[in-house]
């Protein structure tokens, strides 16, 4: 016997159908027929997605997410644009993870109220600008690392990117972005020389007196030798394989542990103490301006390799003006990624 406690699948239509009652006393009889077909829509794209988070359907219990569902299925009756079915539902999902934030909730509810307003490629480049100052790889492997950006822009880079300032103003409108005349974005170089700085920082010479004090180091506190990789644009220099300093908190060591009575290869977080030891190694890295420009300068070739990477460096070092995405561009931005790759993490 099955017992279902609290709301499910069949209620929540039913209070789905029970909210969007609300609405049609607000159309004509010609408009009711092309309202009631799109918020239908809404809702096929809107339920599967609920019914696949866990303790989702349980939010059609509460009364402020039945008022936003409401202006959600207004701006469904609104849009004639299909993807924008799928991106009210992202953004109800980003609402249920984040119930208890108020500014996520504000930001929710403002950016279901443009979702109908945002052009195309407005939204696209939104989208596009979130994700370069949003996600980052976390393979310390250099190649890995582009590979997995090259990944992302190629599902994010949906159609042609915004040119000129009239996108940027229209954003602005929208209180999606924020602009600056008087400043200018960091060029894509600059950028990723910063967030991809693991790749890049000159490292540990071989054979020097830095590196023995990191064998030393690495020995004290039981951690492997091979911690230290070759560097991938300096054969004379090691480095520790991480993407940027901040990610050596998230490293990880693979041992052989009996389980039920079974050797199984675990991956076990670093202690405190390692991952204090790994960071001082970092310390011992040589301080070379003309060896990282170098590495930089290599990093640039291959990163123009990457078709999806090319165009993004070309648009991204075009953009007139800076820019700020403010807390409403960004619950609106991430939602449409996260619609055009299902890997994403929520936002933070």
């Amino acid at each position: 016997m099955v017992v279902q406690v609290g709301i499910d699948e069949k209620r929540a239509r039913e209070v789905f159908q029970e909210m969007n009652l609300q609405l049609r006393k607000e159309y004509t009889q010609e408009a009711l027929e092309v309202a009631n077909a799109r918020v239908s829509e809404f809702e096929n794209s809107l339920m599967p997605k609920m019914e696949r988070v866990e303790g989702a359907l349980e939010a059609f219990a509460d009364p402020s997410f039945q008022l936003l569902l409401v202006e959600a299925q207004k701006t469904a009756a609104a849009t004639e644009r299909p993807a924008d079915y799928d991106l009210l539902s992202e953004l109800l999902i980003h609402r249920f993870q984040k119930g208890s934030n108020r500014n996520a909730r504000a930001g929710v509810s403002l950016a279901i109220d443009i979702v109908d307003k945002v052009s195309d490629e407005a939204l696209l480049g939104l989208t596009v600008a979130h994700a370069v100052a949003q996600f980052g790889p976390i393979s310390g492997g250099f190649q890995k690392g582009l590979n997995a950006l090259e990944g992302l822009f190629g599902k994010l880079l949906y159609g042609e990117l915004p040119k000129g300032q009239e996108w940027l103003d229209h954003l602005d409108v929208l209180n999606a972005i924020r602009l600056n005349s008087f400043g200018s974005m960091k060029k894509i170089r600059e950028f990723y020389s910063n967030e991809l700085s693991g790749y890049l920082d000159v490292g540990i010479e071989k054979k020097s007196e830095n590196h023995e004090i990191a064998i030393e180091i690495l020995s004290k506190n039981n951690l492997p030798k091979d911690l230290l990789v070759e560097h991938d644009f300096n054969n004379q220099y090691l480095r520790i394989p991480v993407a940027n300093r901040e990610r050596i908190r998230s490293l990880a060591l693979n041992r052989v542990v009996m389980h039920e009575g079974k050797q199984r290869l675990m991956s076990l977080p670093l202690t405190k103490d390692q991952l204090s030891a790994v960071d001082s190694i970092y310390d011992l890295y040589a301080q070379d301006n003309s060896l990282r420009k170098g590495n930089v300068d290599s990093l640039m070739v291959e990163w123009d390799n990457h078709p999806n990477l090319k165009a993004l460096r070309q648009w991204w070092d075009n953009i007139p003006v800076a820019l700020t995405i403010t807390s409403v561009g960004k619950v609106l931005a991430h939602s449409n990624a996260q619609r055009r790759d299902k890997t994403l993490p929520p936002l933070n």
